[in-house]
């Protein structure tokens, strides 16, 4: 849909500067619009400082950042195509995850009615203590299934296993009211299948009679790996603890379709990491500072649709002396994305999406995130701030998509890299209060398509120098005294390609110098909805259609199509046609031009330092 061959050529420098104070038309060093509109002084449809355009916009209005629709909620409809990779090699370090590779010969079956469990035959190796609905087994040997049917409201199965096991839910529905109702004290690997076209139901106690020595940590507890398989559903309700967890490790397979539900504990917890391989996977969390899925380790999504809501707000953490927020995903180690669609919505105050204490790497696959809540604050010394995705050192994306929507105050941002980021393809689009894309340490754009609309602040913020190699980029801050695209005072920004559209309010500047891709800056107030365009003689180099009101807004303008000292037509009201990413049009067609405004050049821009903005 969008040509990339418009983006990908030549080689610039560009060094950008802002300054806290405002800039005059007189010594700014660009056209304002009285200047370019020529001697008559008219101000031509649809741009002026007043009538047509607001003198500002309200700094909690997202309409017109194309995203203020946009919303996620649960779903458990199955996909339609749910695939994966079982791996044949038997060096391949998940192969023993797959029970295609295990063989089971040994069936117990286990049917549970009301206040009773019955059990088959069992066989040399393998224990059980039945008392009412309660099952526990001891176990010695190795390829043995246990089947669990029927229903209880007070029973479980509790198994110690030097083997690892299968275990076959078939159609079960199990409450404990003094602990979990699956309690696996083994290290060794559970199969949990989900037998095909079933339901199954999980539902732990508001209280917990765990023996000493033990742990129980939620209503599907596992002293060692979990893996899910299967086509059937599976509910688990976490009403004291966590919903589904492992000392070990979790791997979701394709197939499986799993609510969890958990209003005081995390929803999946791990302290080696979680692998969701495919399935769907539906996770509702309203405990304070609690996480959809929690894990010591790593988090790797490789397929399937997983939905995470969070609704708890943050708290302080006596322990840490600290301050924790809820967050759909929360992670020691790093978060990858590899395929599936990843869709996450926090609504407590100082809620994230993905948080990471490592790295971030987006390769592919679908991610969208929705964060509503406000800053938390601690003593007012500590606090929490909504983020969409997060990490304490680095982000790079690679590929996918990514959609991103922070609308809860001061601090709610987007994308964040602690330290630096990279971003080398996929398409991103971000509507924020606060920063839209922000990096603590360099940050880097070599690919993709980004669209980025912060209400109140910048739209692209790097604390360190930013450098864009290529890729389509529409940037819009905030109409007030931030930028569009900002670098760290003493840093500068860097185009060597790429085609840019930046606007930001008026307190921003672009200082001319040496460049290889050539760029334009020039002021203007704009009424949302205008459609301007760029051009040499009768070719339309692009057009873009504002999405919001700027009232002496200054535009930053970057295309490899640009020649350096050459005179560009600015138009406005133009009537266009072509794709476009958000309104800007890289190749557009032009039926109509417009109304002239003036006439710009591109040129090279030298270095500088960039004031600009808040960190």
């Amino acid at each position: 849909m969008r040509n990339r061959l418009f983006y990908l050529a030549l080689m610039a420098v560009v060094a950008i500067v802002a300054t806290c104070c405002s800039v005059e038309d007189d010594n700014s060093g660009y056209p304002s619009m009285t200047d370019m509109m020529g001697n008559n002084g008219q101000m031509p449809s649809g741009m002026g400082p007043g009538g047509m355009m607001p003198g500002g916009m309200d700094a909690s209005d997202t309409s017109g950042s194309d995203l203020q629709d946009f919303d996620i909620s649960l779903n458990s409809e199955a996909l339609t195509s749910d695939n994966e990779t079982i791996p044949t090699d038997e060096n391949d370090e998940s192969y023993e995850d797959y029970v295609e590779h295990s063989s089971f010969s040994k069936t117990v079956s286990i049917v549970y009615a009301d206040d009773k469990a019955t059990l088959s035959s069992l066989p040399d190796g393998v224990e059980a203590t039945v008392d009412g609905a309660g099952v526990i087994i001891n176990s010695t040997i190795k390829e043995v299934s246990y089947e669990l049917k029927g229903s209880s409201s007070n029973g479980y199965f509790k198994i110690y296993s030097e083997k690892k096991f299968q275990l076959i839910l078939n159609g079960v529905t199990l409450t404990n009211t003094s602990g979990a109702p699956i309690n696996i004290q083994s290290g060794k690997r559970a199969f949990v299948t989900l037998a095909d076209g079933t339901s199954n139901s999980l539902t732990d106690g508001s209280s917990y009679n765990t023996p000493e020595g033990e742990d129980e940590k939620g209503t599907l507890f596992s002293e060692g790996q979990l893996i899910f398989n299967g086509k059937g559903l599976l509910e688990v309700k976490g009403n004291k603890k966590n919903g589904i967890v492992s000392d070990d490790y979790i791997r979701f397979r394709a197939g499986t379709n799993i609510y969890v539900a958990a209003s005081k504990g995390h929803g999946v917890k791990t302290n080696d990491y979680v692998a969701i391989c495919g399935g769907v996977l539906n996770i509702e969390v309203s405990g304070t500072a609690k996480k959809g899925i929690s894990t010591d380790g790593y988090v790797l999504v490789t397929g399937g649709r997983t939905t995470i809501i969070t609704s708890g707000d943050a708290e302080y953490d006596e322990d840490e002396n600290d301050v924790s927020g809820a967050a759909g995903i929360k992670a020691d180690g790093y978060f990858q994305m590899d395929g599936g669609q990843l869709n996450i919505k926090s609504t407590g105050a100082g809620g994230k999406g993905i948080n990471t204490d490592g790295d971030i790497i987006i390769n592919d696959g679908d991610i969208q995130v929705i964060t509503t809540g406000q800053t938390y604050t601690y003593n007012s010394d500590l606090d929490s701030k909504a983020k969409g995705i997060k990490s304490d050192t680095n982000v790079t994306v690679n590929g996918g998509t990514i959609k991103i929507k922070a609308t809860g105050g001061e601090g709610s941002e987007g994308l964040e890299a602690k330290g630096v980021m990279n971003i080398n393809g996929g398409e991103i689009e971000i509507s924020t209060y606060d920063d839209c894309i922000n990096s603590a340490g360099d940050m880097t754009i070599s690919d993709g398509y980004i669209y980025a609309f912060a209400t109140n602040n910048d739209a692209i913020d790097s604390n360190g120098d930013l450098y864009i190699k290529g890729g389509v980029i529409v940037a819009l801050g905030s109409s007030g005294a931030e930028c569009a695209i900002d670098a760290a005072e003493g840093k500068n920004l860097y185009i060597s390609g790429g085609t840019v559209i930046g606007v930001g309010g008026s307190n921003a500047s672009y200082p001319a110098s040496s460049s290889s891709q050539m760029s334009t800056a020039f002021q203007a107030s704009v009424s949302a909805g205008t459609t301007l365009t760029i051009a040499e003689g009768n070719n339309a180099i692009m057009s873009f259609t504002l999405k919001r009101s700027y009232q002496s807004g200054l535009f930053l303008v970057s295309s490899p199509n640009f020649k350096n000292g050459t005179s560009y037509t600015v138009y406005s009201g133009s009537s266009v046609n072509g794709d476009n990413w958000h309104g800007l049009y890289i190749s557009p067609t032009v039926s109509q031009m417009g109304s002239q405004l003036g006439s710009v050049t591109a040129q090279a821009t030298a270095g500088g330092r960039n004031m600009g903005g808040r960190p």
